[in-house]
């Protein structure tokens, strides 16, 4: 007999379905991690975990560089469950790269790659050392060069003999990228044999080189010279997230040079950032995209100066935003399966089935990370893998597809035996069988077919809905369920019934006490129906064995009503008769007011008595409501109300709450509702109905476990606002410097149900990382915000949005700008002057920009009197400036570069002093502290040709 594959799947799928819960593809418990194996270690093994579980149990496999490993080499391998036991390992077979995958019936996974390393350090060539020959006062650098090694090393210097260690200071550095010795200045006692010392960290094993004898020349002092940075990091250096990052910086030098360092841009060192090795390095712990930017190392001594920089650049590994889970789906379905990663780089993206690269086709597509998979089918089951990766690592996620194939069955999804409704309302029948693919359904009512009418509509999901039920739609109802690989039936009995009404309800009355009162409550119902009746007392369910001696429920099957005996003033207050049958429910109320003296006050207590007073305590029914009821603001669909609590010693006794009523306005009826705690303060009504921004009538009342007091003064609040519907629109971005954009927008419309508008949110973020956006707010009536602080030559990206008490509303198209680059490091340098008793001319050498440096603009002469506290500006394009100006004291004057980012770095003051003579000179080299007074004096101010004055 031959079966289609159709069938062939039916029978497999119903052959396992007993079982489908307990089956399970691998998923990795522990995978394999990069491992260093020290060469020469008493170990004569290295393991490699992995462990997945899955149900039937995985089998291993392992491949070292992309190929296979064969267990049955039993010298080299062994397999102990899923880890990998390398025996002997040996650096030149088994460096590289281990994979681990785990195969059950369901399909195979891959693990992550687990790099094998070997650490070792080969002995010193015995050769000797060459004499190194140098002038006392000059620097010198002795080179170590480390022997063949593999794993991180440390580095130390022998001064003469063991165990006389060099100590590192400001004029002594060994660098531990380089292993070299630096000696900024060399004095007679750095006269003697150096031995370079280097460690394995991983092995721990120390080697020696051979000694370097230093001796000083005899043919004169070196004399002082300014600093060669011989030490210095990389032009460009990338740092992982969350990394220790040490740059190293050393200068040669006489007088001996003094390290420091600053970021290129200005900012600050964090707090976390370590100067050590008397400045010779530079720590920064758990490296963050802020940290990226250009360092620079500044050597200095009396002799000049020099300057060292790098640019360290954040990336980060790949990292899940979004992993893949196990998904079940029919069969003919489409998959849409989405992984997503963050790092720097982007990462980008493949898939793998059964630890194999998936083969694309025209309906199996990849983009972006999204895989998906049209008109599924059953061979497409397996065990898949999204793999992220930049070019600093690689991640995996799994997760196993299961295409499943299947007839309709209702077992899971019963159908509802029985549906009670009323006449004149609304039903809908459910049908929702398992099936795959989903079946498709029909219905019968009896052995007729139901055909769609204006009542009668069949839903999206299957259901059945009847709308205007009537008594001609009683019957059974059967949902037939049918796909390619069977038929299934459930069914659902409709009953229809009249709805319950009261024909006599309870009437507010005004009785006297000692009377006896019935409060009608009688219905007419549908007979198939049971109906129950139940009283209510200021909203308080009636217990009629605890208060029998008073109420007791009289009348027929149809009736429910309360007859009240000896009435006393304590029943005083709101009666609901509630009526409830299988398929609805109805109630009405009445008040009830008794008349009669007041009886005692109840549960007096005498509290604290002293040799003079007394404190007395007592229940009546509350006389004081709620004062300052207000309201407003809230989230969409919200009428918010609130007011002051009423105080303890006004509340009269227990069971206080308050009694809220609110209604639109120009509406009659009131909506009450009950809040039963004393202390708070606000009510929040919510319903989809209420219109935003709109004024409803408000009041607020009390009671007590005697009864209703009095309601507030009624007063109108606003219901919630419509959080804005529309973004701003001509959103553009400006650069400003390097370290402002100003973004402008038209400000959005307005309209009623928008209340008030508070504000609008500019939000910015780089590098395309919108998760790590910053905002910032700014006034309603504000268009335009500045964005402050940021980085230097970096892209932007912007959008705005407007908000209210109610929310947010969308954001504007994202825009975008780039800051300048940041002004000059250099300031204008050699300034020189001359001045006579009416000016002072004024001369500097141009400002070069480097190439990550905004271009150099024109100039700024900054200056004032000695007594003054406000500074005078004067803006000009040449590298000179002239000044007609009184001398009769002392001016200081500072020039700096201007540019598009921004102005540059200052010059040093220059103190004119006061002329006493026919003129006087100066540069530089004439600055003394000037300390500000509050006297002022007037300055005459001239301009001259191509010099513009700019307050």
């Amino acid at each position: 007999m031959m079966l289609s594959w159709k069938h062939l799947i039916l029978l497999s799928f119903i052959g396992c379905l007993g079982g489908e819960l307990l089956l399970q593809g691998p998923v990795f418990i522990r995978e394999p991690s990069n491992s260093i194996f020290p060469v020469g270690s008493e170990d004569k093994k290295i393991t490699l975990n992995c462990e997945a579980r899955g149900n039937p149990s995985p089998h291993y496999r392992w491949q070292l560089n992309g190929s296979d490993i064969n267990p049955s080499m039993e010298y080299r391998y062994k397999l102990n469950g899923g880890n990998l036991v390398v025996i002997n390992p040996n650096r030149n077979w088994d460096t590289g790269s281990y994979q681990c995958f785990a195969t059950n019936s369901l399909g195979t996974i891959v693990s992550r790659e687990a790099k094998l390393q070997f650490a070792y350090l080969e002995n010193f060539k015995t050769k000797m050392r060459s004499t190194v020959s140098v002038r006392e006062g000059q620097g010198v650098v002795l080179l170590c060069g480390p022997p063949p090694h593999s794993g991180e090393l440390s580095y130390a210097w022998i001064f003469n003999e063991y165990p006389s260690f060099v100590e590192e200071d400001s004029r002594r550095f060994v660098s531990q990228e380089t292993g070299h010795l630096y000696i900024a200045k060399v004095e007679p006692s750095d006269v003697g044999n150096y031995t370079c010392v280097v460690t394995s960290t991983v092995t721990n094993t120390r080697v020696l080189g051979s000694p370097t004898p230093l001796v000083l020349r005899s043919d004169g002092v070196m004399g002082e010279y300014e600093p060669k940075i011989e030490v210095q990091f990389p032009e460009t250096l990338p740092v992982a997230k969350g990394a220790t990052v040490k740059l190293e910086c050393f200068a040669l030098g006489n007088p001996v040079p003094q390290i420091n360092w600053r970021r290129s841009d200005g900012l600050p060192f964090s707090s976390k950032i370590k100067l050590r090795k008397f400045n010779g390095v530079l720590e920064i712990p758990n490296f963050q995209q802020e940290d990226a930017g250009s360092y620079e190392c500044v050597a200095e001594n009396s002799r000049g100066r020099n300057v060292a920089r790098g640019r360290l650049t954040y990336y980060a590994k790949p990292h899940w935003v979004q992993l893949i889970r196990d998904v079940e789906i029919a069969v003919e379905d489409n998959l849409f399966w989405e992984c997503r990663a963050s790092g720097k780089p982007k990462p980008s993206y493949r898939w793998l089935k059964n630890g194999e690269a998936l083969v694309l086709e025209e309906r199996i597509q990849i983009e972006n990370g999204a895989l998906t998979i049209s008109n599924l089918n059953v061979t497409d089951s397996g065990m898949f893998q999204c793999i992220a990766e930049n070019k600093h690592g690689l991640i995996y996620s799994s997760a196993e597809l299961k295409v499943i194939a299947s007839a309709p069955d209702f077992s899971k999804t019963p159908m509802k035996k029985l549906l009670q409704v009323q006449v004149g309302s609304m039903v809908s029948l459910d049908c929702k069988p398992r099936a795959s693919p989903k079946a498709l359904r029909s219905w019968k009512r009896g052995d007729v077919i139901v055909q769609e009418n204006e009542r009668i509509s069949f839903l999206k999901d299957g259901g059945l809905q009847i709308v205007n039920v009537t008594k001609a739609d009683v019957g059974t109802y059967t949902c037939i369920a049918e796909n390619q690989f069977g038929k299934a039936n459930g069914t659902t009995r409709l009953v229809v019934t009249e709805p319950t009404r009261i024909t006599l309800a309870p009437s507010n009355m005004d009785v006297s006490v000692g009377e006896s009162v019935i409060l009608p409550c009688q219905v007419q119902h549908d007979p198939l129906l049971d109906i129950m009746f139940t009283w209510y007392f200021n909203g308080a369910l009636t217990d009629f064995k605890k208060d029998g001696s008073h109420f007791e429920k009289v009348g027929g099957s149809s009736s429910g009503d309360l007859m009240i005996r000896n009435i006393q003033l304590k029943h005083s207050g709101k009666y609901v008769c509630m009526v409830q049958t299988g398929v609805d429910s109805v109630s009405s109320a009445a008040d009830l007011i008794v008349r009669g003296s007041p009886g005692p006050p109840e549960n007096v207590k005498v509290d604290e008595i002293t040799d003079t007073t007394a404190q007395l305590s007592w229940k009546e029914v509350p006389e004081v409501p709620p004062s300052e009821v207000s309201g407003g603001g809230g989230s969409r669909s919200e009428l918010v109300i609130t007011w002051d609590p009423v105080p303890e010693e006004l509340q009269n006794g227990e069971g206080f709450g308050y009694v809220v009523a609110f209604r639109p306005l120009g509406v009659t009826n009131w909506i009450q509702t009950v809040v039963t705690s004393p202390d708070t303060p606000r009510y929040v009504f919510r319903n989809e109905s209420i219109v935003p921004f709109s004024l409803y009538e408000v009041k607020v009342g009390v009671y007590n476990n005697k009864g209703e007091g009095p309601f507030s003064p009624v007063t109108t609040v606003f219901s919630a606002e419509e959080e804005p519907t529309i973004a701003p629109s001509q959103v553009s971005a400006n650069s400003l410097s390097s370290s402002e954009i100003e973004v402008s927008w038209n400000t959005i419309p307005w309209k009623l149900s928008n209340g008030h508008l508070l504000g609008y949110e500019v939000r910015y973020w780089n590098n395309g990382e919108e998760e790590s956006s910053s905002k910032v707010k700014v006034a309603g009536n504000e268009t335009s915000a500045r964005l402050r602080g940021l980085k230097s030559n970096v892209a932007y990206y912007t959008a705005v949005r407007a908000y209210n008490s109610a929310g947010a509303g969308p954001f504007s198209a994202t825009v975008n700008a780039t800051t300048k680059k940041t002004p000059p490091s250099q300031p204008p340098g050699n300034v020189v002057w001359n001045a006579t008793d009416t000016k002072v001319l004024l001369n500097w050498e141009q400002v070069k920009a480097m190439e990550n440096e905004s271009e150099v603009t024109g100039y700024k002469v900054f200056y004032r009197t000695s007594s003054q506290n406000s500074v005078q500006v004067l803006n000009t394009n040449k590298t000179s400036a002239e000044l007609l100006l009184p001398i009769k004291e002392d001016y200081i004057i500072e020039v700096k570069a201007t540019t598009d980012g921004g102005d540059g770095t200052s010059s040093e003051q220059i103190r004119i002093p006061r002329i006493t003579n026919m003129d006087a000179r100066g540069s530089t080299s004439a600055i003394s502290h000037v300390h500000a007074v509050s006297s002022y004096v007037p300055v005459v101010l001239f301009f001259i040709v191509n010099a513009l004055w700019r307050y």
